[in-house]
Order: structure tokens, then C-alpha cells, then sequence
């Protein structure tokens, strides 16, 4: 049992070396290609949204008081309020739309 657990280190530890070092030692150049250097570079981004949006609607009690904090978030992000503004709006959403709804 031992063996396996450190066997599966080993593995994870080569795969995560690997998809790291790869890029190093295969792209020694810069990427010129205007598609594939665009797409790198909304990659970290579309990642973040999509780790990101299916956790506020479920991590409320309610998932309707999930999703109208995202749209509260987005509505007050797209006017320009600061990040602790938006977060701030988003949990009031929150805590308002459970007690409306929970009672």
C-alpha cells in the first residue's frame, strides 16, 4: 500500500514536471503566430471563469442567490467599482436574497 502512494507521487511528480519543462525546452523562440499567441493569452483567464463561476452559484444555500451575485458582480465591475466594492455587493446579495428566500 506504502509503495503505491509513493508510486503515484512519482507519476504525479513527472507529469507536472514535464507539462512545465516541455514548453521551456521545445519554444525557444517567441511565438509569432498572432492566433495561437492570442489564445495563450486569454488561457490563464478563461481558466480562472471557469474554476470560478460554477463555485458562486453553488456555494450559496441557494443557487438562484448564487447567480443574481454574479450578475450584481458583473453589473458593478462593468461600471468600474473596485474589487472590494463588488465582493462587498456580492455577499449582501447573498445574505439578503437566503433571507428572502429561506425566511
Amino acid at each position: 500500500m506504502k509503495h503505491d502512494i509513493i508510486l503515484y507521487l512519482l507519476v504525479m511528480t513527472a507529469v507536472t514536471f514535464a507539462i512545465r519543462l516541455l514548453p521551456l525546452t521545445l519554444l525557444r523562440r517567441p511565438i509569432k503566430g498572432r492566433f495561437l499567441s492570442s489564445f495563450l493569452y486569454y488561457v490563464p483567464y478563461v481558466t480562472l471563469a471557469v474554476m470560478t463561476f460554477p463555485a458562486i452559484v453553488e456555494a450559496t444555500q441557494v443557487p438562484a442567490a448564487g447567480a443574481a451575485a454574479l450578475v450584481a458582480g458583473i453589473a458593478l465591475a462593468w461600471c468600474g467599482a473596485s474589487l472590494f466594492q463588488v465582493s462587498a455587493a456580492c455577499c449582501l446579495v447573498v445574505f439578503v436574497m437566503e433571507f428572502v428566500l429561506l425566511g
